[in-house]
């Protein structure tokens, strides 16, 4: 695996790899890496030639009092797990690389629909980071592919929608949510959760199954259902941030006649915010 700090001498690699017809895929990632992460590295190797993994912890998308400064920066391990997976390129800039003007003379992204709702709503300008960095990272990559995870549902959605707003010339793919033996989803932010806490923190994925299961057997109170999860949650000791029944494709709430739904909840542990989602379509 080849390791590059810097765009030029990456984008050089590059365009030797794109000369000789070879198709790239990308994995854009904070690091902090687990099993998930690698499925997403698989999944680029089954559709392309090359893959090249980022690993950047983007100050942008965090705001005020969240978790930039703890978040977890495993470089030696991160790459030893990309090694071992075959991953063919990391790149792992620093801020000034990425953000050679400063972050607060950085042209920025916006998508102007779904990011004001469900983690929007709890992290005003998160994702104006997010699809400012993504943008920055495809141009410096310029890949055929890229591949991002399911649990970041809402992420997905809006990237989806960048690019196909801006144009931008890359397949964007979906990587299921890798789960522990509880349901629990697999998350960098899962080191933050207490011995406590451990045992009841798939109470998350559980509500949300539950509400799954409720449609499917023909409920549509959406509200009294979403009011319900909520107090599961609680009872089981954390902080609902949200939970909601949504469109899959626009992220609105879903109206009765909605074909393709997902639920979407985030609670708050002691050191963390856990999210999730699932799925269904109704025929």
């Amino acid at each position: 695996m080849q390791v590059f700090h810097h765009i030029q001498s990456l984008r050089d690699a590059l365009a030797l790899e794109r000369k000789a017809g070879k198709r790239i895929g990308f994995v854009p990632t904070m690091g902090n890496l687990h099993d998930a992460h690698i499925e997403l590295v698989k999944i680029a190797q089954r559709n392309c030639d090359v893959v090249v993994t980022s690993i950047f912890v983007n100050p942008l998308q965090f705001g005020l009092n969240e978790d930039w400064d703890k978040y977890p920066r495993t470089l030696a391990a991160d790459s030893a797990k990309l090694e071992a997976a075959n991953c063919d390129y990391l790149f792992c800039p620093n801020d000034k690389e990425i953000y050679p003007n400063g972050m607060a003379e950085q042209t920025r992204v916006i998508v102007p629909t779904m990011t004001d709702v469900l983690c929007g709503a709890s992290r005003p300008g998160h994702f104006e980071g997010v699809t400012t960095v993504v943008t920055k990272l495809f141009n410096i990559v310029q890949p055929d592919e890229a591949v991002f995870g399911i649990k970041d549902f809402q992420q997905l959605a809006v990237i989806r929608r960048m690019v196909e707003d801006l144009c931008i010339p890359i397949k964007i793919v979906a990587g299921d949510i890798v789960r522990e033996a509880d349901g629990l989803a697999m998350s960098s932010r899962n080191g933050f959760i207490t011995a406590d806490e451990r045992p009841r923190v798939a109470q998350l994925n559980r509500s949300l199954n539950w509400i799954k299961q409720e449609i499917t057997n023909g409920r549509r109170d959406f509200s009294a259902l979403v009011e319900t999860a909520k107090e599961q949650i609680q009872a089981a000791g954390f902080k609902v941030d949200y939970v909601n029944i949504s469109n899959s494709r626009t992220l609105d709430m879903a109206a009765h006649d909605d074909k393709e739904i997902t639920i979407l909840g985030a609670m708050y542990t002691q050191g963390a915010r856990l999210i999730d989602n699932v799925s269904l379509v109704l025929t």
